[in-house]
């Protein structure tokens, strides 16, 4: 919950008996909302709910058809975002909102350039500059880079620093962790928290449950136009609730476990076998294996390579050196169109740039891989009316949307059609690339719950996202990339978020740690350790080894049980003060976050025979380099 700064009861925004149509379509019909000064206020609601259209219209991209919005008690009536911005209210676009051939300054200050005089590009570099270190970002978004060259998640970091940069009262951020990991959500909101303690107000729009309940004050649901919840406290709603308001039913297993087992493939014929993958800049050494049948995770943070790595698989990136084998034949797409007819099929991250031709109809769009596999005369749509019909029920779409444009449907809905797209050519190989970001709860339910009947039917999936929830609800198997390598493989009943996003450090952010287990083994001999403990196992983060190491039955990426290991003793008791064991003497630290969050342990085993330090020091060097602090960074305090 937050702090904020100032008199909360005072509305810093509000809105009464608000409507708005599209042709045919009622977007809103007479809704009511409320913000408070200082508060960070959640909108939630199913896709085509009426989110988006509300956030337009008081951010001054669209007009209501009717109704009165006031903002601090004063009447307005925006006729373009710019009235918006110059009255203090803002919107984090869901779908970005930037300049592709821009640098990424130049787009931070995009409002700035119709201001009159001139602009002092050094005096706003420093502002820039003093955003990014704010938000964590120094040294990972280069202000001279063009926006065209970023990641997902680097535009909508762009994005975010744009709203930052107005200093607006009101800021809407519209989705804006859709494509973010678990680290660079909790750095957001430690800036929207510390936005509200400066007495900013915030929209909070999001599909992900664990985040509401995390971060936002109130709650207001929207259900096909109209406000079923109104400014209710997130302290008295229950995650159960808030789905049966959001889609007006029950979804007990929004994972949709029941439809297919988990784990079943682990025996089948390998369709996917990648060794020693490299696609510069990003896959430098990559290696894994996805069975006929299995659902496998690549996860990691950004930077970390795995979207260039199933764009290399898919034809759209050079493969530098490295095998790629499809159900065990040699494979090498020079482009998507040999991956499609290989039986290869591909998600991509960006639905919009990526996925849709925007000017097609639903029907085209949903056909074009098959125009892409067919070489016949024609366009041979008939072959495929009967299955594209049945799959459009089973996902809960209408034949009749298919002669609309596709831009007339809500994210979720055209998420689908990508996703249908691909399932009617009955791939050898799915590969999924972020499939539910910016879609609500009950059609991530929908998707899983296809993606799993492909898998029982033999079809391997790729899964690639960015919701570590995700990745671990859906996944059996998950191979954690970091730096352009893979770090482990493990089955997805042996791991938590936390695990996976300390697996998933990459080297800027656990360097600290490193260096104290480098300086550890230097100084005392034997093996220095990052591991974490639950139960009756150990996982192993990294490890540095100096000549006279003793073998301790683990190793960077490896979680045995701790009767596996060769020090069982000193791990099961925790031991801060040397514990004697035949394969050496070990002590562990423990590492806290700033929160208080258990972030595992540093640890030091040494050979029978050598001197043992005073535990003290090694304590103190355990600790020593901030080495707790870049822990807490990695897991972001979750």
């Amino acid at each position: 919950m937050t702090e904020a700064a100032g008199d909360t009861s005072v509305l810093a925004l509000e809105a009464r008996d608000v409507w708005k149509a599209f042709e045919r379509t009622q977007a809103l019909s007479g809704v009511a909302f409320a913000l408070r000064r200082g508060e960070i206020h959640a909108l939630v609601g199913a896709n085509g709910a009426g989110k988006s259209t509300f956030s337009r219209i008081v951010s001054g991209h669209l007009a209501a058809d009717r109704g009165d919005v006031r903002l601090f008690g004063e009447g307005v009536r925006f006729a373009s975002a710019r009235d918006a911005i110059r009255a203090g209210v803002t919107m984090v676009m869901q779908e970005t909102s930037l300049a592709p051939d821009l640098s990424v300054l130049e787009n931070i200050y995009l409002p700035e350039f119709g201001a009159p005089g001139r602009l002092s590009w050094k005096a706003l570099a420093a502002r820039a500059e003093a955003l990014l270190d704010q938000f964590g970002q120094k040294g990972h978004l280069p202000l001279r880079r063009a926006l065209r060259d970023l990641s997902a998640s680097q535009r909508q970091m762009v994005e975010i620093l744009k709203a930052l940069a107005l200093d607006a009262k009101v800021i809407i951020f519209d989705e804006p962790t859709a494509s973010f990991s678990p680290n660079e959500v909790d750095r957001l909101f430690d800036v929207m928290r510390l936005l509200t303690q400066r007495g900013k107000s915030l929209v909070f729009v999001s599909h992900r449950l664990e985040e509401i309940f995390e971060i936002t004050d109130r709650i207001t649901v929207f259900r096909e136009g109209a406000a079923v919840a109104d400014g209710v406290p997130t302290s008295g709603m229950r995650p159960t609730e808030l789905v049966r308001l959001m889609v007006g039913r029950e979804i007990a297993d929004i994972y949709a476990r029941g439809v297919a087992g988990r784990g079943t493939a682990s025996a089948a014929a390998a369709v996917l076998d990648v060794e020693h993958l490299a696609a510069g800049p990003r896959v430098k050494d990559v290696s894994f294996n996805v069975a006929a049948g299995e659902i496998l995770g690549l996860a990691g943070l950004v930077g970390a390579g795995r979207s260039e790595c199933v764009e290399a698989i898919f034809g759209l990136r050079r493969v530098e050196r490295g095998k790629i084998r499809l159900a065990g034949a040699p494979f090498r797409p020079r482009a998507p169109i040999d991956a499609i007819r290989a039986g290869v099929a591909f998600v991509p991250e960006d639905r919009r740039r990526q996925g849709l031709v925007q000017d097609f109809t639903v029907r085209e769009n949903l056909l074009l891989a098959h125009l892409g596999r067919r070489r016949g005369i024609g366009l041979g749509y008939d072959e495929r009316r009967a299955e594209m019909e049945a799959l459009l029920d089973e996902l809960s779409l209408s034949p009749r949307i298919l002669d609309d444009g596709i831009l007339t449907l809500s994210g979720g809905m055209q998420q689908k059609v990508v996703l249908a797209r691909w399932i009617l050519m009955s791939p050898k190989l799915l590969i999924l690339d972020e499939p539910t970001r910016g879609v609500d709860i009950g059609t991530r339910s929908t998707i899983y719950a296809m993606i799993r009947r492909l898998a029982q039917r033999g079809t391997g999936v790729l899964l690639v996202s960015s919701d570590f929830e995700e990745v671990i609800g859906v996944s059996d198997r998950i191979v954690v990339m970091s730096d352009g390598t893979d770090v482990t493989s493990i089955p997805s009943r042996l791991v938590d978020v936390e695990k996976l996003a300390m697996f998933a450090a990459p080297r800027s952010s656990a360097e600290a740690t490193h260096f104290v287990l480098e300086e550890l083994a230097a100084r005392f001999g034997g093996v220095a350790y990052w591991i974490s403990l639950e139960g009756q196992r150990l996982y192993c983060f990294d490890a540095v080894a100096a000549p006279d190491a003793p073998e301790i039955g683990f190793a960077r990426g490896t979680f045995p049980e701790i009767a596996q290991s060769l020090i069982p003793c000193a791990l099961e008791r925790r031991s801060e003060t040397f514990l004697a064991e035949p394969a050496g003497a070990s002590v562990l630290v423990p590492l806290r976050g700033h929160r208080g969050h258990d972030l595992g342990h540093v640890g030091l085993t040494l050979p029978p025979a050598k001197a043992l330090p005073d535990p003290s020091l090694v304590r103190r060097i355990a600790l020593a380099g901030s080495a707790a602090t870049t822990a807490q960074a990695v897991a972001g305090g979750r």
